[in-house]
């Protein structure tokens, strides 16, 4: 039996510049950080006691005897993908899936993980994150960018770069003492909207709007002041606020399901209250609100949202893992 534990990601800066339509021509680059909310993958072979082969749990649970049969697009391709049979997979979370933290990557990570890691193999971060990538992208045909599946693999918080060779992660240097301080100054809420990031993505580019570009390229920029922002020991920590309420007005204009009328108002909320900036996590649409409150205004901003439900989070460094591991002698049937 094999259990992975994989983080969900909170993106800040340069969403949408990793796509890869996008990337491959202007370049791109993320500024993300995985938190302490997990998935876990519980995989295992299948006793042959059953008149089915293998069983799949998530929200619904899939018994076949045709790996062709599974609904779920990413087991199905993972397991064609990785030549899997007889399997028994279930897979649990700390957040609800569809609302923003890549659950749906993360899950992809650590099922790939746990695969390899049942067949007696070991796949680094660089090869987990890249079949995550291939799973979603181009098997599942499912739209979006590069950043959550890299994010899962390799956590940290981590600037990302996107060019037309591929992908390079890059660890930001922070103090400890200024990273907790970003770290007590960040409020996440729940608001209780859920969807699927491909249907949001799809949604968007059917909206596009003729300028989006250089709306992509302002929000690229934005990576580096927000870079330096965190790795320059003399800069104002609260410009990281002020600079997510930059990024998140951009966002919103670059399609017309990133943002609803009922987000637009608890945003509003939130930045009367004092929050200096926030954004909605992921691709729009709903999911997790994350405001930079300063220390005075706290009390004010939890007031203001006190329908809603509160996260409290750290940031997290390690990545995909495995955490429980009891090898299986498994013969394939002939």
């Amino acid at each position: 039996m094999i259990i992975t534990k994989t983080p969900f990601r909170m993106s800040f800066f340069g969403g949408g510049t990793d796509m890869e339509y996008y990337f491959k021509e202007n370049g791109g680059a993320v500024l993300s950080t995985t938190f302490d909310k997990y998935c876990y993958v519980n995989v295992r072979h299948l006793p042959r006691f059953f008149d089915y082969s293998t069983e799949v749990s998530y929200s619904k649970t899939e018994r076949v005897t045709n790996v062709d049969d599974i609904q779920h697009p990413a087991v199905r391709n993972a397991m064609k993908m990785l030549d899997m049979h007889e399997i028994r997979l279930t897979y649990e979370a700390d957040l609800p899936a569809r609302s923003g933290l890549g659950t749906s990557s993360s899950f992809a990570v650590g099922m790939l993980n746990a695969f390899y890691t049942l067949k007696g193999k070991y796949a680094d971060k660089r090869k987990l994150a890249d079949e995550a990538i291939y799973l979603e992208r181009v098997l599942c045909q499912e739209a979006g960018g590069w950043q959550d599946q890299i994010a899962a693999s390799f956590g940290g918080f981590n600037r990302i770069n996107f060019n037309e060779y591929g992908y390079e992660v890059l660890p930001v240097i922070i103090s400890p003492e200024r990273k907790k301080q970003l770290n007590d100054n960040l409020f996440m809420f729940f608001t209780g909207f859920t969807r699927f990031s491909s249907d949001v993505q799809k949604a968007n580019s059917s909206s596009r709007p003729k300028d989006k570009n250089a709306m992509l390229k302002e929000m690229y920029s934005l990576v580096d002041d927000a870079e330096k922002v965190l790795t320059e020991k003399t800069a104002d920590l609260d410009n990281f606020g002020r600079l997510l309420d930059h990024t998140w007005k951009l966002k919103r204009q670059t399609g017309s399901a990133v943002s609803t009328n009922s987000i637009d108002g608890l945003y509003s909320r939130g930045i009367e209250a004092g929050a200096l900036g926030g954004k909605l996590l992921g691709a729009g649409g709903g999911g997790f609100l994350v405001f930079y409150v300063q220390p005075e205004y706290q009390e004010n901003v939890k007031k203001a949202m006190s329908n809603l439900m509160y996260i409290p989070f750290e940031f997290e460094n390690g990545g995909t893992r495995v955490i429980h591991y009891t090898p299986e002698s498994y013969e394939p049937l002939n």
